[in-house]
């Protein structure tokens, strides 16, 4: 019985043209030569071999004997194309996937930061909220203050472990934040109507309202991801199973 899996210099092929276009080569560059191709991936260089000669019989690259192996440039905006397409969709699962993550922990530390805030917590989120408006006109001051105001909600709920991941989560988040804006924020009043969900779920947090302050984060979260639903980004069905 045939084996459906794909064999391994299929992978490798599959690895190789992600490195391209990771990397920006331009037709004439040339690759890494087929040992470092195989420590990179893991593969013996056979399996590099054989990728490197399914690439040139595609037309994707030139092997010159003795002087390695070289983009083609017929072959250059075919597979810009084709790639550009599959990190499209991997982003699309990114945000989504991320957006169930903070979901799941954001909306414990909403009520925990209700419950635990001292006034220099309530100093700190305020100061993150209050850069929100002052940076409608530079997006990645925006970014920058709506993360703020992520991590200093969770410092404020106390708990190490769950600071401790949001720091470790700060970067992908930070990921998470810029890409949401760039699709939700065409529409220029959504500046307005995000910065008045952040002050809402502020002074449910001050007021020490832990019920009012997970529901606001939930509705926060959750009203991000139906307007990515209804505007370019839907979630990958056939690849995450999401809804």
């Amino acid at each position: 019985m045939e084996n459906p899996k794909k064999k391994t210099y299929e992978l490798v092929v599959e690895q190789i043209e992600v490195y391209l276009l990771e990397n920006r080569l331009q037709p004439g560059d040339r690759l890494p030569a087929e040992r470092d191709l195989a420590a990179l991936f893991g593969v013996s260089r056979t399996s590099v071999r054989e990728a490197l000669k399914v690439m040139e019989m595609n037309g994707a690259i030139e092997i010159r004997r003795g002087g390695g192996s070289f983009i083609a440039a017929s072959e250059h905006a075919k597979l810009s194309r084709v790639l550009s397409s599959y990190f499209d969709d991997a982003e699309t699962l990114f945000i989504h996937e991320m957006l169930e993550l903070r979901r799941a922990f954001e909306v414990e530390a909403a009520s925990l930061a209700a419950q635990r805030a001292t006034p220099e917590n309530l100093e700190a989120i305020q100061g993150a909220l209050d850069r929100m408006p002052e940076a409608f006109d530079d997006p990645e001051a925006g970014v920058l203050a709506d993360l703020d105001f992520h991590l200093q909600v969770a410092r404020a709920a106390k708990n190490r472990l769950l600071i401790d991941m949001m720091g470790t989560l700060a970067k992908r988040m930070e990921d998470n934040i810029r890409a949401t804006r760039r699709h939700r924020f065409v529409d220029t009043n959504r500046h307005k109507d995000t910065y008045e969900e952040h002050q809402e779920i502020f002074l449910a947090i001050a007021s020490g309202n832990a019920g009012l302050a997970a529901r606001l984060m939930e509705k926060h979260i959750s009203r991000i991801r139906l307007e990515l639903n209804r505007s370019v980004i839907h979630p990958a069905k056939t690849k995450s199973g999401l809804e």
